[in-house]
């Protein structure tokens, strides 16, 4: 698990802010680390394009690299041609891979040996999600019915397609990580991992290659949860959604619902197994569909009574990344 504080960081840095289309909350917190590593970007509305996006950085080795992507990404996905085109699944590919290239050219970072976990969240202004993943962070979907939808998928090394192309780079899997070491797939940075000069960036043993998700978003949808694996690690998809549906149903700010949501992971004592003993970083972005904030907030507490929690046991589905779309399945 690595060296613990001996007593846990929980002073939290939270913000919040709101478009015409969205409203948002994000909070961070150190925890028992002995440093904070994470980093994220919160923009509503950006002022060329109107288009709202949000991504969590989940920093290893160092903050280096994960405070980099939190600078940079955003800039490179609004600023590029692919983005204007509205080719938004081709302007998140190639500015994750983009960053990566400067990381390795830029001479500030050249002994660089961080890296990050980069999941984000572009909502375009004709109210398309895209989620665009590469790493263990996550991103998950409540619908109307507050059935949790997963708009990600976890890059383990033990997973099948990656581990496959790790093998192919001239990789490694032992212990469930990348050459012993790396216990992630995919990530930005962690130039170690790929200096495979016969194979092109999406073929290395890791790569910064998102998977991209595409999410038409409707009535039924309320909100987004992106969060760093601080959190996943200690609740599933549909208990971190039961968990914000409930607090909204306590008429809680989206600000103080991510606070509370990383002082329910928080563990009481360092484990062995880490589990509560992470950075811990939040978004919940609210879909506000022609509401105001207030008529948003009424909404789900009136849900939130309705429906009591009544999905509590329900499966949380997962994506299917063969397809280029992800329609809303609930009945």
């Amino acid at each position: 698990m690595g060296q613990t504080l001996s007593e846990p960081i929980t002073t939290k840095e939270s913000e919040e802010g709101n478009s015409k289309r969205v409203m948002y909350g994000v909070s961070s917190m150190q925890g028992w680390r002995l440093h904070m590593e994470d980093a994220h970007t919160a923009i509503a509305s950006h002022e060329k394009t109107n288009a709202s996006f949000f991504a969590v950085f989940d920093g290893h080795g160092g903050s280096a690299v994960a405070k980099y992507s939190s600078e940079n990404l955003y800039k490179k996905v609004f600023g590029s041609d692919a983005f204007q085109r509205g080719r938004y699944r081709e302007a998140l590919r190639r500015s994750y891979m983009e960053i990566d290239q400067d990381l390795r050219t830029d001479p500030q970072y050249t002994e660089e040996t961080s890296g990050c976990t980069a999941i984000a969240a572009l909502v375009t202004k004709n109210d398309v999600l895209f989620v665009s993943n590469a790493g263990d962070s996550r991103a998950v979907i409540s619908t109307s019915n507050g059935r949790a939808i997963a708009l990600s998928q976890d890059h383990k090394p033990n997973n099948q397609k990656e581990a496959e192309r790790i093998k192919k780079a001239g990789g490694h899997v032992e212990y469930g990580r990348v050459n012993g070491s790396l216990a992630l797939s995919r990530a930005l940075g962690d130039l170690e991992f790929k200096q495979n000069t016969q194979l092109p960036p999406e073929k290395q043993a890791v790569t910064a290659e998102p998977d991209i998700i595409e999410h038409e978003l409707t009535n039924s949808d309320e909100f987004v949860v992106i969060a760093c694996d601080g959190i996943w690690d200690c609740m599933t998809n549909q208990e971190v959604v039961n968990f914000v549906r409930q607090k909204l149903g306590e008429k809680k700010l989206l600000k103080s619902i991510c606070e509370d949501l990383m002082d329910n992971c928080l563990a009481s004592y360092p484990e062995m197994s880490g589990i509560g003993c992470d950075n811990m970083t939040v978004v919940i972005v609210a879909f506000l569909r022609k509401k105001s904030m207030s008529e948003w907030y009424s909404w789900m507490a009136q849900k939130n009574a309705r429906t009591d929690n009544a999905s509590t046991n329900s499966e949380t589905i997962e994506p299917d990344l063969k397809k280029p779309r992800v329609m809303d399945p609930s009945p």
